[in-house]
């Protein structure tokens, strides 16, 4: 009989580099001897007695239950991710707002105040200025570069503070270690969005940061083929958002999470390349006469580059840039290029170009860009894996006049 009454216990953790965790991080949980693990396409899972259903039904966070709860394949990802922010647990959603959402939801009620980065993505702005404050909880939203103004904004109510560094888009970073010394010492819940940087590139956890959320769409999942969002953190803080989690029901698909499970298996692979290649054509686009500026962590030019190497091992994939002459000029360049692909989303192994101000000029106003560091000109690319050479051959070719 099968032992779904007592769900695997998670060993100690190994000492092990991000390259060997992401291949054997969750081997613990391997129970037939495949290499691959397989695919638990099940929405439901049998008892095989009264006694042994009331378990599964009461056991938190339960894979053989029913997949709303979690599913076996989920606990294989969420023990990988988990190893890699070094933290004590993981969990998985459909996508990475929905880690977001679901986390803030869990861990605010009425009456309470949450803090959040002026510069955060924008559906994440969103839930702090518009969605949040109609459930009767404030918000304060500070510049992230500016500490004396975030403990400023501290009251006695205030219940967590919400960071994202890099930021999307413009790639301006929040100080950590500073932001959990100033809320630890009150008992601040804080949350840091890592998608930008990914764990092999930023531990906000190390840093002192309780609860890490991911687009696992992006650099976990690597191949732009899923949507999936991460929450890694203790055990204490899962049961609770697991809670409101199966309330809201934004559950990854067991296909979802195997691919994503895929992906991971690559993950140091890739994100080497992708770091090279990244530092490498902001260097070069720097040099460019049709450039006015970059804005990449990695740059000796980028204003908080000292922070950058304070707190990041690798600076990641995306590059903002302005491109001179303009809305027209940047359309142009951004509709000229070949090799790189005109689409949103990042992390993966194609390239990948937007036109910030046109993707997003339907949704925001002008102000709201404005605050946001959207100037007309700007572009956000996602450097993938391909040929160093070829990348900027392409860009080069997109940024000549004759094209």
């Amino acid at each position: 009989m099968k032992d779904a009454a007592s769900p695997p216990t998670r060993p100690e953790k190994q000492d092990w580099h991000d390259e060997t965790a992401v291949l054997h991080g969750d081997a613990w949980l391997s129970s037939d001897g495949a290499v691959c693990p397989p695919i638990h396409y099940s929405a439901t899972f049998k008892a095989e007695s009264a006694q042994e259903f009331a378990e599964m039904a009461t056991t938190p966070r339960h894979p053989g239950f029913y997949t709303r709860y979690g599913n076996p394949v989920h606990k294989r990802v969420e023990a990988i991710l988990a190893n890699l922010e070094g933290t004590e647990t993981a969990l998985l959603t459909a996508s990475g707002m929905g880690a977001i959402s679901t986390t803030l939801l869990a861990l605010v009620t009425r009456g309470d105040h949450v803090i959040a980065q002026r510069r955060h993505y924008m559906s994440t702005s969103r839930l702090f200025e518009e969605i949040l404050p109609r459930f009767g909880v404030e918000s304060t939203v500070v510049d992230q570069t500016d500490l004396d103004a975030m403990a400023a904004a501290i009251k006695p109510n205030t219940r967590l503070i919400m960071v994202e560094t890099p930021v999307n888009p413009t790639l301006a970073l929040t100080d950590l270690r500073a932001v959990a010394d100033l809320a630890q010492p009150k008992g601040i819940i804080t949350i840091a969005d890592n998608t930008f940087a990914s764990p092999l590139n930023q531990k906000p956890h190390a840093l002192g940061i309780d609860i890490v959320l991911h687009s696992a769409t992006k650099y976990f999942g690597g191949h732009h083929d899923i949507t999936a969002g991460a929450i890694c953190c203790s055990n204490a803080h899962a049961e609770k958002i697991w809670d409101m989690h199966t309330t809201l029901g934004s559950v990854l698909s067991p296909m979802d999470a195997w691919l994503l499970l895929r992906g991971l298996r690559t993950l140091s692979l890739r994100m080497e390349r992708i770091n090279a290649n990244a530092l490498a054509l902001a260097q070069w686009l720097e040099d460019q006469p049709q450039i006015e500026r970059v804005f990449y962590p990695g740059l000796e030019s980028h204003p908080q580059h000292a922070l950058a190497l304070k707190q990041m091992r690798g600076f990641g994939a995306v590059i903002a840039f302005s491109v001179k002459g303009g809305f027209d000029a940047t359309s142009r360049f951004v509709s000229g290029l070949k090799l790189a692909t005109h689409a949103v989303s990042l992390g993966g192994v194609e390239t990948l170009a937007v036109h910030t101000a046109a993707m997003w000029s339907g949704t925001m106003t002008e102000a709201q860009m404005k605050t946001a560091g959207i100037e007309p000109n700007f572009v956000r690319m996602s450097v993938g894996v391909e040929h160093i050479d070829d990348l900027k051959q392409d860009l080069a070719q997109a940024l000549s006049p004759a094209s």
